[in-house]
């Protein structure tokens, strides 16, 4: 991604030090983080200084990676025993988003593998970095792919962020509309505010404003004035995890977003990497959706006017709050999901197919 003219990934290794945007002070502060150890990169993903399903994965499998790096084994027979521990912990992070599961189950698969200490430690940074520039690539493909449902001149609406920062590079809902701007086509963004972390007026108008895209942020009950005007042709959302139906999780509001598109005959993509498609889990009823802080409901977050980043509360002393995080979309909803094969119907045949 570009920041300030620099090309940045979200999250990286080097000498076994995890480097990391923070993505909690987004737009107000550019600030890149260290993490040291396997306790900083569970509370990295649990406090989302990272997140974003593809971001958190690859935290997730430089976290392993570096915990294998640091550890004094006493023997290469100790390794299994110390994997089950470091990806316990990590995956206790946060309970939705598949790719962190996924990147912990690649990272340990690929490591019990390894016939020495020496070459775990090796195997871990080599493993780590695939699995990011992976992802990468992942993202590029979808690109490529979502551009060619963007016609000159889309308007194009979306939810949460699903751009660079929320993957490692590329973004998987901003990917087409990068690349159908690097082609010369005029696009326009709509961009939710996505209560309650505003993740849509703090990281996706920030990462479109430095790449120069022409945006507007809306309220997130907004978004049905523009799709009955005609002012939105196209929903792109990204996603945290696909059901084997076709059923997709994804930041809460989305649901309502594909409904509204859904009546207003607007088409409605997920974008969705295969390491997002949960074949084991049979709908999207069957995935838990994480609960979290009502303080994040309660109050807002944001620059203020002394000039330091801080909260200020918007509901009555005492006020009560339901927090999901997250929200199921239905697959009668949804037109289509571009992954980095192409673009497929939501239906149990077509995401089997694709996976396989």
């Amino acid at each position: 991604m570009k920041i300030s003219g620099k090309q940045y990934r979200s999250v990286w290794m080097e000498d076994g030090i995890i480097f990391m945007i923070d993505q909690i002070l987004i737009p107000h502060e550019f600030k890149i983080i260290e993490l040291h150890d396997v306790n900083e990169v569970y509370r990295s993903i649990k406090n989302m200084n990272t997140r974003g399903a593809p971001s958190i994965g690859a935290t997730a499998a430089y976290g392993v990676a570096q915990a294998v790096i640091k550890h004094n084994f006493a023997t290469i027979h100790n390794l299994g025993a110390y994997l089950d521990l470091v990806c316990a912990k990590i995956e206790s992070s946060r309970p939705t988003a598949r790719d962190l599961f996924h990147a912990v189950d690649y990272m340990d698969k690929g490591l019990r593998l390894a016939k020495s200490v020496e070459e775990a430690k090796k195997l871990a940074v080599k493993l780590s970095n695939n699995y990011a520039d992976i992802s990468v690539d992942a993202c590029k493909k979808i690109g490529e792919f979502g551009n060619k449902i963007l016609i000159d001149g889309a308007k194009v609406l979306t939810h949460c962020n699903a751009g660079a920062l929320a993957t490692v590079d590329f973004g998987t809902a901003l990917a087409p509309v990068r690349i159908a701007h690097e082609k010369g086509k005029d696009i326009f963004v709509f961009v939710d505010e996505t209560r309650p972390r505003s993740q849509g007026s703090r990281i996706t108008a920030f990462e479109l404003k430095e790449e120069g895209i022409p945006y507007s942020i809306i309220a997130d009950n907004a978004a049905g004035h523009f799709m009955l005007n005609g002012e939105i042709n196209v929903v792109i959302v990204g996603t945290d995890r696909v059901a084997r139906n076709g059923d997709v999780v994804n930041k809460i509001g989305t649901y309502e977003k594909a409904v509204v598109a859904y009546e207003n005959n607007i088409p409605f993509y997920v974008t969705a990497p295969l390491s997002t498609i949960d074949i084991d889990t049979r709908t999207g009823q069957d995935i838990k959706i994480e609960e979290r802080d009502q303080e994040e409901v309660l109050y807002s977050y944001g620059l203020l006017d002394n000039g330091n980043f801080g909260r200020v509360r918007v509901s009555p002393e005492g006020g009560i709050a339901r927090n999901p995080a997250f929200d199921v979309t239905p697959a009668k909803y949804i037109t289509g999901l571009i992954t980095e094969k192409g673009i497929i119907k939501p239906t149990e045949k077509e995401i089997l197919r694709i996976k396989s």
